[in-house]
């Protein structure tokens, strides 16, 4: 804001400056966002045009927002001000470049051909420059620059310039554009002040208003509780705004705003250039004739002549002036500095006006006190902090005010004495908070953590799965010791698990995060309170998957059905007797595989015998036990055959059953 107090006025077409007229600030309003809404308002002689002054660095902001009003029924022809090309386009224009810490040797390297006189001694040289360099040193001499000049006798002279005293561009123009190149990069580097410039063509003095919005501090609020004896409390709410405009604010209407509106940088005041494509008409290339089809219909258009366009002289729209704010209420309040301000709801915002004037000193601060009203308080202990052995004091205030109360810090005074300090979230009317702002040393607070134990709450079976949701809980069971011979009301803040949920208490409220339970605490007592939380878990399975131990568990479950249960031990009784067959089967499938491994071993011996003369007797014992292993192998076939058909008849019945069965 630095400039922008001064309005300066320029007479049309005179090259003097008339300091006779200024627009001063006639209201501030202030916002969280950074930034700050300013009123200006004056009278314009005829023929006059305002000028504002503004940092460069406010002019997105300003170009952004700025408004103009003429209340005389004058015309704005039109809004001028300096532009600001970037640096860098800006230097590309020059036929040199300075680069950081760039010897001389090198700029005048850059100026090949260039007249340049140059004192050296008592000699002066002129010549045109042909080229500069640096020199590297050695053991005898240190690095040095030399120039080459061309001089008029044609002779090619090589000057060092550790010696020369003088250096001055024969060229006006080369020497103009020296100037301006460091005077752009002066520019560039400063924060010197861009004017906006408001033209008018009337020919009668008007009244003129402008508004802008530019970066402001973010103003902040203070609060004071001061706790009674009777149970009440007052709010005190201090607002503290920065004046770091460069101008004094004198009798300005302020106004802060509670809440964000959403502002950004747009970056308008830079000039702002684009590439464009190279294009070249194909000149060499010989044209084909074109054939153009004829129209087999014409669609009539109606032409209507065209509405004469209207608009205000320079296309400068006027704004609507705001209606005055209302006439101040008196509140009646204890302190000798009650604030005076006229509050209201501005959507999502909220507005403190200060009706009276405010003076603000360029480069002070101010606190300026916004509300001060009794607000219902009830004073108690919170414990919210695990592993904490005692519990803060708190104030749980109900905002009563009618009005927003903006976030900020807070200090509580309690029997005319400093009690502790608190961060107070943004309150809305009507709403409540609790505000920690001390350590009990008087509470002493101990947590223990339960058994935890899973049981099974309800069986399901449907489409095959079987679904059991089993209860996981866990318990924590508050010890609370008061030491001081006085009753306390404590609020217990457990965090609220999202999987879990709260059995044997009901909470005195809950925040988005936490449950809080309510407790008394007699004088000198102590309280035990258990909290506990349960978590249902749900598992699945195919029911074919389902094993004999798992069935065994949900059969005997008091929460099944009886229908159920019945089901279930009908699976059962199919799922055990498969088991059976299945070992049946086993056991005579391993049988035959023995006789068969034994009879293999007997046809090996009789092959062997039967190479050896005398062993008939021996082999014919062998053929008998062969016929008659022959007959067992027989019977376990019909036997495994039975079994296996059992097994299908009963695997039938469980997958008919499993299908149908559902509860």
């Amino acid at each position: 804001m630095g400039f922008m107090g001064r309005v300066v006025l320029w007479l049309g077409g005179a090259t003097g400056l008339i300091l006779s007229a200024e627009l001063p600030v006639r209201e501030v309003v202030l916002y969280k966002n950074g930034i700050g809404y300013f009123h200006r308002a004056g009278e314009l002689k005829a023929g006059e045009s305002a000028r504002l002054d503004f940092k460069a660095s406010e002019m997105n902001d300003v170009l952004k927002s700025l408004t103009v009003v003429e209340e005389g029924g004058g015309k704005v022809s039109g809004l001028r001000y300096d532009s600001s090309e970037p640096l860098a386009r800006r230097l590309s224009e020059y036929p040199f470049r300075l680069g950081e810490r760039q010897p001389l040797s090198a700029l005048l390297d850059q100026l090949k051909g260039a007249r340049l006189v140059v004192n050296i001694g008592t000699e002066t040289v002129a010549g045109r420059i042909v080229g500069g360099r640096q020199v590297p040193g050695d053991e005898k001499r240190t690095e040095r620059e030399q120039i080459t000049l061309l001089l008029e006798s044609g002779e090619l002279r090589s000057l060092d310039l550790s010696g020369v005293t003088g250096v001055r561009l024969s060229d006006p123009e080369l020497e103009v554009q020296l100037k301006e190149y460091l005077a752009s990069l002066t520019q560039g580097r400063s924060r010197e002040r861009r004017s906006v410039y408001i033209d008018s063509a009337d020919a009668k003095a008007r009244r003129i208003t402008v508004s802008y919005v530019i970066p402001t501090p973010v103003w902040k609020s203070s609060y004071r509780l001061i706790l009674r004896a009777d149970g009440e409390a007052t709010l005190e709410g201090w607002g503290i705004v920065d004046n770091t405009s460069g101008e004094d604010w004198k009798n300005v209407r302020l106004a802060l705003v509670s809440g964000r509106p959403i502002s950004f940088i747009s970056n308008l005041y830079e000039p702002r250039y684009l590439g464009r494509p190279v294009a070249e008409l194909p000149e060499e290339q010989a044209a084909a004739p074109a054939v153009h089809e004829g129209a087999v219909a014409e669609a009539r258009v109606e032409r209507k002549p065209r509405a004469a366009a209207q608009a205000a002289p320079g296309g400068v729209v006027g704004a609507v002036m705001a209606a005055p704010p209302p006439a101040p209420m008196r509140m009646d309040v204890a302190s000798s500095i009650a604030p005076e301000t006229l509050t209201r709801e501005l959507g999502e915002l909220f507005e403190y006006r200060f009706p009276a004037p405010i003076t603000v000193r360029k480069d002070e601060s101010a606190m300026l006190p916004f509300v001060q009203q009794s607000v219902a308080a009830r004073k108690l202990l919170i414990y919210a902090e695990a592993g904490s052995a005692h519990p803060r004091n708190a104030a749980e205030i109900t905002n009563g005010t009618g009005k927003t109360l903006d976030g900020g810090p807070l200090t509580v005074y309690e029997g005319n004495a400093y009690a502790g300090e608190a961060l107070m979230e943004t309150l809305k009317a009507g709403d409540k908070r609790l505000l920690s702002y001390a350590v009990d040393l008087g509470t002493r607070i101990t947590t223990q953590f339960g058994s935890v134990r899973e049981m099974v709450r309800e069986i399901h079976v449907r489409r095959g799965m079987l679904t059991t949701r089993s209860a996981l809980q866990e318990t924590k069971t508050y010890t609370i010791r008061n030491v001081d011979q006085k009753a306390k009301t404590l609020i217990l803040e457990q965090p609220a698990r999202p999987e879990y949920k709260l059995v044997n208490q009901k909470p005195t409220e809950t925040t988005p995060s936490a449950y809080r339970f309510e407790v008394k605490l007699g004088a000198g007592a102590t309280e035990t309170f258990p909290v506990m939380e349960e978590r249902v878990l749900e598992t699945s399975m195919a029911l074919t998957n389902a094993t004999p131990d798992v069935l065994i568990t949900c059969v005997q479950n008091k929460s099944l059905s009886e229908a159920g249960r019945r089901q279930l031990e009908r699976i059962l009784q199919l799922k055990n007797q498969i088991a059976e067959t299945n070992e049946a089967i086993r056991q005579t499938e391993e049988q035959t595989n023995e006789l068969g491994r034994d009879q293999e071993r007997i046809r090996q011996n009789i092959r062997s015998l039967n190479e050896v003369s005398g062993q008939q007797e021996q082999v014919q014992n062998y053929a008998r036990r062969l016929a008659a292993q022959e007959s067992q192998l027989a019977s376990l076939r019909d036997r495994l055959s039975e079994l296996r058909k059992k097994k299908a008849a009963l695997e039938g019945e469980l997958n008919t059953l499993i299908g149908k069965m559902e509860f």
